[in-house]
């Protein structure tokens, strides 16, 4: 299974179907058991520069809302990787938070607490503090979960300007077909292995066929046309 520098990936399956631990695989969380995972041409195991992939979590699951923090200083917190726990921000820091932040369109709340914020303006924020690091991927584990149902489709707009205008690699884990049918342009799908890599137009037509071999109105992921793929290249 290959990720394309530039695409924007869709990365579905129900609960269990290994997609939290796929995700651990590539973020070097968990050491590989089987096959191999390729980042930028080498072997993940060997791979240094981690500041070349972003990462935003579930906001819901991880972040307490609470917590004394500016927007600022959580973007910042961003460039630890570079910059170490506790070095003081300099010009150029401080020049890539709000570039940061205007790509996210909150630089108006650079200074309010990240508690005052909406879920769906802080899941930009959280953006916004993986790309101060400049990465070329980024990965997001289900980031509307905690958003309201009206600002999800502008979150989704959010994501899609950044694949196109800013030719972000994403890959994007989600249960929301809506995203699937309506903004990225790769799927993978799956369920202990994989079971569709393709297309978003033919993750449509594999749908249409799976839901034509199930009885009712529920299908489950465990059949169709699948591959036993025991690689992952980004």
């Amino acid at each position: 299974m290959d990720i394309e520098k530039g695409s924007f990936t869709g990365l579905i399956g129900p609960n269990g179907s290994g997609k939290s631990t796929l995700l651990k695989l590539i973020l070097g969380l968990l050491k590989i058991q089987k096959g191999t995972i390729s980042l930028f041409g080498e072997d993940s195991s060997e791979f240094k520069e981690r500041e070349k992939v972003g990462f935003v979590s579930q906001k819901a699951n991880s972040f307490n809302s609470a917590f004394p923090a500016t927007v600022k200083e959580v973007v910042a917190s961003g460039l630890t990787k570079k910059k170490g726990l506790f070095s003081l921000l300099n010009k150029q820091d401080q020049r890539e938070i709000y570039e940061a932040l205007e790509k996210v369109s909150m630089t108006a709340f650079l200074n309010r607490n990240i508690g005052e914020l909406s879920g769906g303006q802080q899941q930009r924020v959280f953006i916004a503090r993986s790309l101060v690091s400049k990465p070329e991927l980024l990965i997001l584990d289900e980031p509307t979960v905690g958003v309201d149902a009206r600002n999800v489709q502008s979150f989704y707009e959010l994501l899609r300007k950044l694949n196109l205008e800013e030719g972000m690699t994403l890959l994007l884990v989600t249960h929301d077909l809506l995203a699937v049918s309506q903004y990225v342009d790769h799927v993978v799908s799956l369920n202990q292995k994989v079971l569709f890599d393709g297309s978003a137009r033919d993750y449509g037509l594999y749908l249409e066929d799976l839901e034509m071999e199930v009885t009712g109105n529920n299908y489950t992921e465990q059949e169709g046309t699948h591959c036993d793929c025991h690689s992952l290249s980004v």
